[in-house]
């Protein structure tokens, strides 16, 4: 694995499985508690989720010149945890498969977004740190939403280290 890539595949793998350790402790919440209003920037579960799957969406578009940019912003909101689930495995094993095919060349080019004033071309690197930390910015408020249910929040921050790793980290490692 090189060195200029390696941290970007590591973040994917955290990513898939923190998106996959959430959604399974979501699982019970049913489509009603899902769309209750709850405190956040986003005011539900619902469209928390929603917003964290349409953002992955577009960049993973991005970076692999997928072409719908921002046609994805008019697909309709997933109503239920099951399907919110798969998409959103969808898309991370999208980005996973992205970073690990990636080269240290890779994180140097150049991708276009499409935005409301046209294309923007943005670099590869500065894209991915991007979902990333998008990702932990609105998996952390959907993290307090769901405590509001009642249902009591996984830990997901026992990725990276040795010491104390959550035993289904380790299955993203090889």
């Amino acid at each position: 694995m090189s060195d200029a890539t390696r941290s970007y595949r590591l973040m994917s793998l955290n990513n898939a499985w923190a998106n996959a350790t959430f959604y399974r402790r979501l699982a019970g919440v049913g489509p009603v508690e899902l769309s209750l209003k709850r405190p956040g920037f986003f005011p539900s579960l619902k469209k928390t989720l929603n917003h964290i799957l349409q953002v992955d969406r577009y960049y993973v578009d991005a970076l692999t010149g997928g072409g719908k940019g921002q046609a994805l912003r008019d697909l309709p909101d997933l109503a239920d945890v099951p399907s919110l689930a798969a998409a959103q495995a969808e898309v991370d094993m999208a980005l996973t498969t992205f970073c690990h095919q990636m080269t240290p060349e890779t994180l140097d080019e150049t991708r276009v977004t499409l935005r409301d004033c046209g294309p923007v071309e943005e670099k590869v690197e500065a894209l991915l740190l991007h979902v990333f930390q998008h990702q932990i910015h609105h998996r952390g408020q959907a993290h307090v939403q769901l405590q509001t249910t009642g249902v009591l929040p996984p830990q997901l921050d026992e990725f990276y280290l040795d010491y104390d790793r959550a035993l289904s980290a380790r299955d993203y490692f090889a």
